[in-house]
């Protein structure tokens, strides 16, 4: 979580080539039994990876503290290898709408946790923005443009903001109107695993 106090706004961005894939060891999603937050991590045990890329092929758990709801995701074994997950605007593993979502600029802004929201703000809210990474990797690169103008920088830290006080939030009232919708629908798991690396 970013230890800034609220008002920070920093100047410079360097972009290091953070991928999305980076925030997806811990989403925070609508639970499927009684809409309110619930959490999706690794399983208990599981080692931590070696790769970033290798998240998306973890074990995983969701789990809603309020309603005490527990499913557990694995990947798919296809031609000898994992078919894992694929990062986008709803939860990778389980397809569950995300709880960290708020209408901004006329679409959606989301986010998986409290870290992805934090690194968001950092990049909207800097006047310079330097690029040090793959545009191709890079998430912040990959960013929609509406979300990268000056036009919008002040709708979408406020949005960011939202986020960040929905996150403590937990009861289905608490719910926003925007994570009832499923963003641009269901991805397809497509990356595999061989042997140790992704493909």
């Amino acid at each position: 979580m970013n230890s800034q106090p609220a008002d920070y706004e920093p100047t410079r961005h360097r972009d290091r080539g953070t991928w999305l894939v980076e925030f997806t060891g811990r989403v925070l999603v609508v639970c499927p039994r009684c809409g309110g937050r619930a959490l999706v991590v690794p399983l208990p045990g599981v080692a931590a990876p070696k790769y970033f890329s290798e998240l998306l092929f973890q074990p995983r758990r969701l789990a809603c503290a309020d309603c005490g709801v527990v499913a557990n995701w694995m990947a798919e074994e296809r031609d000898g290898g994992l078919v894992g997950a694929v990062p986008g605007t709803e939860d990778p593993f389980f397809r569950r709408p995300l709880w960290l979502q708020t209408r901004c600029a006329g679409r959606n802004l989301w986010a998986y946790n409290e870290a992805h929201v934090a690194a968001l703000a950092d990049y909207v809210g800097a006047r310079l923005r330097e690029r040090r990474a793959s545009p191709t990797r890079s998430m912040f690169a990959r960013l929609p443009a509406w979300m990268k103008t000056a036009e919008h920088r002040e709708g979408v830290l406020a949005g960011l903001a939202t986020l960040t006080a929905l996150a403590q939030l937990s009861a289905p009232a608490d719910r926003s109107d925007a994570a009832y919708e499923r963003g641009d629908g269901p991805r397809h798991h497509g990356s595999l695993y061989f042997r140790g690396r992704p493909y």
